[in-house]
């Protein structure tokens, strides 16, 4: 097996002049990278992947495509990324935490405040140096991460009053991702952690069972907790990635000139995700202002310091300090 590190220069590695030409002469095969994804169309991680397709199948002449399934029409992300492996689909999108279950080290970028900004973030998840002794832990499962987009950050939104400090989440029962650390890291930052399926929240905010949530503008807006919970604070807790994770076999058979095609083209897909996810956050925002939401920033610090221990406790490996030291290397 090709050391994937190496053969995947997503960012930093230069990409060497293609000298041959697609045709109809061509000897490859028709491929078409049928693409597992759980949200709509109108998410920025599917714009991204269908300006890939297109860029990609036009680079090819039509030799290399890809199929995009959104809104779970394949099954859940874990079913999606466990028919990576067998095969059955080229590739899936997932949560970063996800990939947890496959390598606990992947859990170096799914702690609190591990990343300074979203700049930070995008500098470091598809840096190779980096990450791509990570990304590459999982190839004999028969997958790898092939690249990182954006989810945007986390923030805490309250139906009754803005948070400033820790102290104004004392007593608030704040609904977050289903997954002890996530529970662990409210409770450091001052709230009740409470661990619910998104489908619920909106019910249970409007009937007192929640006090409020947390997640990105986008999610914010568009599931309408504005309503339930017009107080929008930039506590910026979490910037979790999400991965394409690819089938080992699907990306080591391609040719090495379609193979560096892929990859540039999936590095700029991956910018363009970047640039989509912030423009949605942008208007979401402005959406919900003007829906009568209120938004207000935060001091950091004292949120940092409370779930430090947190992130100390995590990371508890070789590999996840390395990453945790090179990331703080790339910080601000």
């Amino acid at each position: 097996m090709k050391n994937f590190k190496n053969t995947l220069g997503l960012a930093g590695v230069s990409i060497i002049a293609l000298g041959t030409a697609f045709g109809p002469s061509s000897a490859f095969a028709a491929t078409v990278f049928e693409i597992a994804f759980n949200q709509p169309e109108t998410h920025p991680q599917y714009k991204a992947m269908e300006r890939f397709g297109e860029a990609l199948a036009e680079r090819t002449n039509g030799e290399y495509t890809v199929q995009i399934f959104p809104n779970e029409l394949l099954g859940a992300q874990k079913e999606t990324v466990e028919m990576a492996q067998t095969g059955t689909i080229a590739m899936s999108l997932a949560s970063a935490s996800l990939l947890e279950s496959w390598n606990p080290d992947f859990v170096v970028f799914n702690l609190p405040y591990v990343f300074d900004s979203i700049e930070h973030q995008k500098a470091v998840v598809n840096n190779p140096e980096i990450v791509g002794d990570l990304y590459n832990s999982v190839a004999d499962q028969g997958i790898v991460v092939v690249a990182a987009f954006t989810a945007g950050s986390r923030n805490v939104y309250l139906k009754d009053h803005p948070v400033h400090t820790p102290e104004d989440l004392a007593g608030q029962k704040i609904r977050v991702m289903q997954s002890q650390t996530n529970i662990d890291m409210m409770n450091m930052m001052g709230g009740n952690g409470i661990a619910m399926g998104q489908g619920e929240v909106y019910t249970a905010i409007q009937t007192g069972v929640l006090d409020g949530g947390e997640n990105n503008e986008v999610t914010y807006w568009s599931l309408k907790h504005l309503e339930v919970a017009p107080y929008f604070s930039y506590t910026q807790h979490l910037m979790i990635p999400d991965y394409l994770v690819m089938n080992i076999d699907y990306f080591e058979d391609m040719p090495d000139d379609v193979k560096q095609i892929f990859i540039e083209e999936l590095q700029k897909a991956a910018d363009y995700e970047f640039e989509v996810f912030a423009e949605d956050a942008a208007k979401s925002r402005a959406l919900a202002e003007e829906a009568g939401a209120q938004f207000n920033e935060v001091d950091l610090q004292p949120f940092r310091d409370a779930v430090r221990p947190l992130t100390e406790q995590k990371l508890n490996s070789d590999v996840t300090k390395k990453i945790y030291d090179q990331m703080h290397a790339q910080g601000e």
